[in-house]
């Protein structure tokens, strides 16, 4: 475990020296969350509304959230960066090391976004708190809880895309399937809450990663309570355990078939 701590605080202080070039992407941030705050303000015509049980400030603290996740974790770098050492066989190198490939892979990965998410939190509060104000009875006393479960989504969610990614052994680019996956988590997850969906999808999405991975951890954030964090907390380990079973199966499959071909 201590190479992995080691790794993990050598990418850190290597993003620390670049931490002006996250700034870049707050505008782009900054668009999204404005068009969707109009777009929301709009619909919520009348004070005090509710749609799918939220109130117009929760729908957009909960997109702020989930768009804060996006943006700030930047997971797209674990697919690129598993599939380029595939594709490129550095992988025959990397795989030799004294650590685990993947391990090292989620190592480097958590370095990353631990500089890129909190930059991303404080921008988040100052345009939720300047564009629609302060969430009503926000329990500072859950943020543990909240945080914690942030760390799990950005975890499994990495574990997800590297799983996809290894299939690079087998086919030339799996990209599409990065794209298919981007898309379902965006489109099911991160602009709308489960609950705005039919009554009889909502329990099929609660089975997916998309739960895990944005809708858990925004939920908490703009609608705390302890049954649901034990809920999504408990989802979480579930997912966890098994996307990393999945991509421990997966990896261990595409290194034998390196040895078998000769590297």
């Amino acid at each position: 475990m201590r190479k992995y701590v080691v790794i993990y605080k050598s990418v850190l202080l290597e993003n620390l020296q670049y931490a002006a070039n996250v700034a870049m992407g707050f505008f782009g941030y900054f668009v999204f969350i404005f068009i969707f705050t109009m777009l929301w303000g709009y619909m919520y015509r009348t004070p005090g509304e509710l749609i799918a049980g939220y109130t117009k400030e929760q729908m957009i603290w909960y997109v702020m959230m989930t768009e804060m996740l996006f943006f700030g974790s930047d997971a797209a770098s674990v697919a690129g960066e598993v599939a380029g050492d595939i594709r490129g066989g550095n992988i025959a190198y990397l795989m030799n090391k004294p650590y685990h490939y993947t391990l090292y892979i989620l190592a480097k990965y958590t370095g990353e976004w631990s500089i890129r998410l909190p930059m991303y939190a404080v921008l988040a509060m100052v345009i939720g708190m300047v564009m629609v104000g302060p969430l009503p009875e926000f329990p500072l006393a859950a943020l543990p809880a909240m945080a914690l479960c942030v760390v799990l989504a950005l975890t499994i969610n990495a574990v997800f895309k590297l799983c996809i990614s290894l299939f690079s052994f087998w086919i030339e680019d799996a990209t599409p399937f990065q794209w298919l996956y981007n898309k379902l988590i965006v489109v099911l997850g991160i602009l709308f809450p489960v609950e705005i969906f039919p009554q009889g999808l909502q329990p099929l999405l609660k089975l997916t990663p998309i739960y895990t991975v944005c809708y858990g951890p925004a939920k908490l954030i703009v609608d705390f309570s302890s049954e649901k964090f034990a809920e999504i907390l408990a989802a979480q380990g579930v997912y966890l355990a098994a996307g990393c079973g999945l991509m421990f199966l997966i990896y261990g499959k595409g290194v034998k078939k390196l040895y078998v071909n000769g590297g």
